[in-house]
C-alpha cells in the first residue's frame, strides 16, 4: 500500500481528512495524470511531425507557461470573487478544449491558440484549488489538530505521482499517433468536470466572495509575502535546471540524453515514497522558516556536488554520478520548500484573498525563473571555466535565505 493511499484516508499525524481536502486532493492527481499525458511529446510532434524550427517550439512552450505561471493571479482574483466551483469547472472546459483543438491542430497558429488554452486552463483551476487546499488545512490544523504542512505535502505527492503515471500512459498511446493522446488527455478532464459538477460544493462554509478590485495594491505593499515569493522564485530558478544545466550535463557525461529519463523518474520516485517522511521529521523539529533554510541550502549543495566534480572531466557512468546526487539533493531541498512556502502565504495574506495571494505566489515567481533562466542559458554559454556555472547557480538558493521572512 502506498504512502499516498494510505495518506489519502488520514493525514500523517493519524488525524482524518475532510471529504472536500480528500477531493481536492485526488483532484491534483488527475490534473497531473491529464496534463503529463500529453506535454512532455508536444516538442517532439512539433519538431519532428510538424517540422517546426527550433524557437519556435521554444516559443510555443514558452507562451504555454506564461498563459499559465502569469496568470495564476488572475484565476486566484477569480476563485475570490466567484468560488472555486464555477472557476475549476470552466478551466476543465478550457483544458478539454485546448487538448481536443491540440489533437487537431495542423498549423503553427492552431497550435499557438491550442497551447494557450491549455496554460490559461490551469492558470484558472490551479490556483482556485491549490488556495482552497490551503485553506482547508488552516481549517483542519484548528479543528483536528493536524499539521497543515504535511496535508501540503500529501498534496504534492498527489501531484507528483500523477506527473510519473501521466508520462507512461501518454507512451501507451503515443504508439497509436498524437491526436490519441491529446484526445485522452481532454477525456480524462471530461472526466474530472463530470466529477467536479457532482462533488464540488456550491458554496463552501467560511469563505466569502470579496471583490476583485483593492486586491492588488495590498498585496504590493505586503513586504513579507512579496519576499517569500522571492525565495519561493529562486527556489523554482534552481528546480527549472532540471530541464537546462542537468540535460547538457548528462549530454556531456554519457553522450546522449538516454540516462536523463531515469534521472527524472528518481525525482518522481522519491517524491513519491519520501515526501511524507521528510514532512513528519521537519514538522517535528523544525520552524516554517528552518525548513525553508534547510531545503534551500540542500538545493545549494547539489550544485555544488557537480562544480566541485565537474574539473574531472568524468564520463560514463562515472560521469553520471554528480548528477545524480544533484538530483537527489535538489528533489529533497524541494520537499523541504514547496509544501512550507505554500503552508506559509495563509498566514501573510489578505483576510478573503488567499486565492490572489497563492496566484501570485506561482506569477512571481515564474517571472523570476523566466528572468532567470535566460541568464542562466547565458551562463552555460559564455565559456567560462566548468566549474562557475554550477558555483554561480548554488549561489542563488543559498542567497535567498537572506529574504525569508521572520515569522
Amino acid at each position: 500500500m502506498t504512502s499516498l493511499s494510505v495518506g489519502l484516508r488520514k493525514t500523517p499525524g493519524g488525524t482524518r481528512l475532510s471529504p472536500l481536502l480528500h477531493l481536492l486532493i485526488l483532484t491534483q492527481l488527475a490534473f497531473n495524470i491529464g496534463f503529463y499525458a500529453v506535454l512532455p511529446f508536444l516538442s517532439e510532434h512539433l519538431g519532428q511531425a510538424m517540422g517546426m524550427a527550433g524557437w519556435l517550439v521554444g516559443l510555443v512552450l514558452g507562451l504555454r507557461t506564461f498563459s499559465q505561471q502569469g496568470l495564476f493571479v488572475v484565476g486566484g482574483a477569480l476563485a475570490d470573487r466567484y468560488g472555486i466551483r464555477p472557476v475549476v469547472l470552466a478551466g476543465c472546459v478550457v483544458r478539454i478544449a485546448g487538448f481536443a483543438w491540440l489533437g487537431y491542430a495542423e498549423q503553427t497558429w492552431a497550435v499557438i491558440g491550442a497551447v494557450l488554452l491549455i496554460g490559461f486552463a490551469a492558470a484558472l483551476f490551479s490556483p482556485a484549488v491549490e488556495s482552497e487546499v490551503a485553506r482547508q488545512t488552516v481549517v483542519h490544523e484548528e479543528t483536528s489538530g493536524g499539521d497543515r504542512t504535511r496535508v501540503l505535502a500529501l498534496f504534492t505527492v498527489a501531484g507528483q505521482a500523477g506527473a510519473f503515471v501521466g508520462p507512461l500512459l501518454g507512451a501507451l498511446l503515443l504508439a497509436v499517433d498524437f491526436r490519441t493522446v491529446c484526445l485522452a488527455g481532454a477525456g480524462i478532464f471530461v472526466l474530472v468536470l463530470a466529477g467536479h459538477a457532482w462533488l464540488l460544493p456550491q458554496h463552501i462554509p467560511g469563505r466569502e466572495r470579496v471583490q476583485v478590485r483593492g486586491g492588488v495594491p495590498a498585496l504590493l505593499r505586503n513586504r513579507r509575502f512579496l519576499a517569500l515569493c522571492c525565495a519561493y522564485g529562486a527556489y523554482l530558478l534552481a528546480y527549472n535546471q532540471l530541464y537546462l544545466a542537468l540535460p547538457a550535463e548528462v549530454e556531456r557525461a554519457a553522450g546522449s540524453q538516454a540516462p536523463l529519463a531515469w534521472l527524472f523518474a528518481l525525482s518522481s520516485l522519491l517524491v513519491v515514497t519520501a515526501q511524507l517522511p521528510v514532512t513528519r521529521w521537519a514538522g517535528s523539529r523544525l520552524s516554517l522558516r528552518r525548513s525553508m533554510v534547510t531545503g534551500l541550502l540542500l538545493i545549494g549543495a547539489g550544485f555544488a556536488v557537480v562544480a566541485v566534480a565537474r574539473p574531472g572531466d568524468w564520463t560514463g557512468t562515472a560521469g553520471l554520478l554528480p548528477a545524480a546526487g544533484f538530483v537527489v539533493l535538489l528533489t529533497f531541498g524541494q520537499m523541504l520548500v514547496a509544501p512550507v512556502a505554500r503552508a506559509w502565504v495563509p498566514d501573510l495574506a489578505e483576510e478573503g484573498r488567499l486565492g490572489l495571494y497563492t496566484g501570485a505566489l506561482s506569477s512571481v515567481s515564474g517571472v523570476i525563473v523566466l528572468v532567470g533562466s535566460s541568464a542562466g542559458g547565458m551562463l552555460l554559454d559564455a565559456g567560462l571555466p566548468v566549474a562557475v556555472p554550477w558555483l554561480v547557480l548554488a549561489v542563488v538558493p543559498v542567497a535567498a535565505i537572506g529574504l525569508l521572512p521572520r515569522r
